[in-house]
This record gives C-alpha cells, sequence and structure tokens, in this order.
C-alpha cells in the first residue's frame, strides 16, 4: 500500500517523498489507520523497523489538522510530547520530525540532559508545538516554570522497555499525571514484557496491540555468528575482524564504561582509530563521536547498551559484541543496529569460556541457534569450541560442606 492511501496530508506526503520512502514499512502500515483515527496504540516491531515515523507522521496530521480548524491553535504552546530514555535516541527522534515537519509551520524543541538549560527555553518561547525529551530534563523545566503541559495532545512513550529498565518510569508516572486526561497516548518499542504493559496501561484508554514482529525475533537481514575465544585474546581478535574485509563501518558494544574505554585503548594500541560513546563522556564528546562515525571520518564506534536502542546509523555492516550481553533483550538491541530498513548487515558476538552460560538463553529467546565459527588465518592459543556448549552436570548441583556437631568439632571449647 502505498503513503498516498493512508490519507496524509500533502505537506506530508511531500515530505516522505523528499526523504526518498517509496511505501510504508509493515508498522507504519499496520498502525498509521489506528493512530490517525484517534485511538491508542501499542506497537512492538523490531528495531530499524520505521517506528519512529509510524508514530511522527500521526502526531504531525494531528497537529495540522488542529490548526486547520483553529488557525490560532499553535504559537507557544506544547501540543505534542514524545518521551525517549537516551540523548542519542532523542536528538534522532527530534531530527525525524524536522524533516517530516520540513513544509509545515510546527517547530519541534530538543529537551534533554547536558544541554543549555537557556537554549531550550528559547526554543519554548518561539514556539515549539512538539517537544522531545528525556524525562529528567522535561521535569526539571517543567518544575521551573518554563514548560506546562495543559496543552498536550498527543504524548508518545518510545522505546518504554528501556525506561523502565534504567529506572525512569517514576518520573514517567509523575509527567503522565500532568498530563490532560483528554489526549492519544502511544507506545512503540522493540520489545514489551508484561511489567511495561502494566505500567504504559494505567495511562491508555483501550489501546489497540499492533505488532509485526515476534518480540523476541531478530531482523531476517542479520547474519549471526559466535567467534569463541579466550578472554586473553579477544582484544586480538577483536582487531583482526575490524580488518577483514567486508567490514566497513562497526559497532562494538561492551558491558560497561570501563570495558568500553579498555577496547578503544586496545585498538588505538593497534593503531585502529575509533569513538567511543558512553554516559561519563560530556554530551559534547557523545554528539562529537556520533557525528564523526555518520560522517565516516570514524568506522568504529565503542559503545555501552546506552547506545543500543534507537540509534539510526546508516549502513552500518557490523555489530560486535565485545561481552556478551547478560540480558537476552540486550542482545536483539544490540543487534538491530545493523540490517536496519532490509538492508544486510552481520552480528559477531566473541564468547570468552566464562560466557558460555549466558548463550543458551540468548538462542532460546531468539528461537533460535547461533551457529559457531573461528576466523580464517587467526593465531588461536586455544583452539576455539565450535559445538554447542554444554554445562557439566556437577554445574546443576550445589556442593555443601558439612560441619560435623557435637564434641567432634576441634572449634568446641
Amino acid at each position: 500500500m502505498p503513503f498516498t492511501r493512508l490519507g496524509l496530508r500533502t505537506e506530508l506526503l511531500d515530505a516522505i517523498k523528499t526523504l526518498g520512502y517509496a511505501a510504508p514499512m509493515p508498522i507504519q502500515e499496520k498502525s498509521l489507520p489506528e493512530s490517525m483515527a484517534g485511538r491508542d496504540v501499542i506497537g512492538s516491531a523490531m528495531t530499524g523497523s520505521g517506528k519512529t515515523m509510524a508514530f511522527t507522521l500521526p502526531l504531525l496530521q494531528r497537529l495540522l489538522d488542529d490548526r486547520d480548524k483553529d488557525p490560532h491553535k499553535g504559537g507557544p504552546r506544547v501540543r505534542a510530547l514524545v518521551l525517549v530514555p537516551t540523548r542519542e535516541l532523542a536528538a534522532q527522534v527530534e531530527k525525524s520530525v524536522g524533516e517530516l515537519a520540513r513544509n509545515s509551520p510546527v517547530k519541534c524543541a530538543l529537551i534533554i540532559g547536558g544541554a543549555s538549560f537557556t537554549t531550550q527555553r528559547d526554543a519554548l518561547k518561539k514556539g515549539a508545538e512538539v517537544v522531545v525529551a528525556t524525562p529528567g530534563r522535561l521535569l526539571d523545566l517543567i518544575r521551573g516554570g518554563s514548560l506546562h503541559l495543559s496543552d498536550v495532545k498527543v504524548v508518545v512513550l518510545d522505546e518504554a522497555d528501556r525506561m523502565l529498565d534504567m529506572g525512569f518510569m517514576p518520573d514517567v508516572r509523575r509527567i503522565m499525571k500532568l498530563l490532560p486526561v483528554a489526549r492519544q497516548t502511544m507506545m512503540f518499542s522493540a520489545t514489551i514484557p508484561p511489567e511495561v504493559e502494566r505500567v504504559v496501561n494505567e495511562f491508555m484508554r483501550s489501546p489497540v496491540r499492533v505488532e509485526v514482529d515476534r518480540p523476541r525475533s531478530t531482523a531476517t537481514t542479520v547474519t549471526q555468528a559466535l567467534f569463541p575465544v579466550t578472554e586473553g585474546q579477544k582484544g586480538e581478535l577483536l582487531a583482526a575482524v575490524v580488518k577483514s574485509d567486508g567490514v566497513d563501518s562497526v559497532i562494538v558494544f561492551t558491558r560497561t564504561k570501563a570495558r568500553a574505554d579498555y577496547v578503544a585503548h586496545c585498538l588505538g594500541r593497534r593503531d585502529i582509530a575509533c569513538g567511543v560513546l558512553h554516559s561519563d563522556l560530556s554530551q559534547k564528546e557523545r554528539d562529537k563521536a556520533m557525528q564523526d562515525f555518520r560522517d565516516g571520518k570514524l568506522t568504529i564506534l565503542v559503545a555501552t547498551d546506552l547506545a543500543a536502542r534507537g540509534l539510526d546509523v546508516p549502513e552500518v555492516s557490523h555489530v560486535i559484541n565485545y561481552d556478551v550481553p547478560e540480558h537476552a533483550e540486550d542482545y536483539v538491541h544490540r543487534i538491530g543496529r545493523t540490517g536496519r530498513a532490509m538492508t544486510e548487515g552481520d552480528a559477531v558476538t566473541l564468547v570468552s569460556f566464562e560466557e558460555e552460560r549466558l548463550i543458551p538463553s540468548i538462542e532460546a529467546f531468539i528461537g533460535q541457534p547461533i551457529p559457531r565459527k573461528a576466523l580464517p588465518g587467526f593465531a588461536y592459543r586455544v583452539p576455539p569450541r565450535l559445538h554447542t556448549y554444554t554445562a557439566p552436570m556437577s554445574s546443576k548441583f550445589r556442593l555443601r560442606r558439612v560441619i560435623p556437631r557435637g564434641g567432634s568439632s576441634k572449634f568446641r571449647r
């Protein structure tokens, strides 16, 4: 079905054509009729499937329709709010809103921590009708009297499960309670666990569920592989992989900020340039790393799971998990950075012996085994384990030391 049959306004259709989109993606085709009719929507689809446009289009359609009915609507009142978990995702959503609203008078403000309060207040004063925000900074501006939510007609919770994981749900609840009762609420996310549904349903009215892919599935355009290796050789193997033919643009994921810095140092020692992205860096440093990666000045970005959600970087050829993620959901989100919008990509996971215990739960979660491979020509000190790991029987039992009672104990006096 083409976009022209979805009832979108001319301003939006022209913007879509300029961006080069010929037809809606499945999540857009299924959700737009519901959301454009004003219904609350819970959308579940894989990362990279077009969720951002799925909520941005109906949001802008609503604002522009309201302007036609009442030309005085618009101006300095915030009428649409998009809440996201991270600054990087907020910046991408704000960019998407701007691109789709290019042929309209609708303005958007980006409200995130680490940026100037003055700049954000000025953006609101200039008449931003759409606010894309992280919860903490939004509450700061509300408490300071710089932002009011009494005119909001549409609210979007993007990546709600990640907001739950990051501990933002108390702030989200505070914000939702400040919104008018008469509003439309949309929630889009790669996965929707039951606890998120319970939280979100507090603030939604008979929501329509739209599900495209199984929440646990990985994109069919991503080729996955496990590379078993000792912990001591991970750095060497990583360097060898990124130097391989066909590896053009890489995101390397680590479990912690310290590990991200360590990996960047290991690559630097081998004269491999890379950027680093984690929450200990200033907003300016994070923005520069992302921009250099997008512009191709850097072909490798080392990141924590902070960056695993929502980042839309075209043509990422490889995702490499330097550390196996502790949670299977994070595996899905990480490898979703490649193979986006139906392009092909590769996801490589370096697995030490100590991390083998995490693989069965990931394979069970995604519903498929992940092939094990060895990198040709790499000088392994220990031959890689290329068969499925099975925990020894002894690991399934807890050994207890029995201390004899009575006078036989040498500790008794």
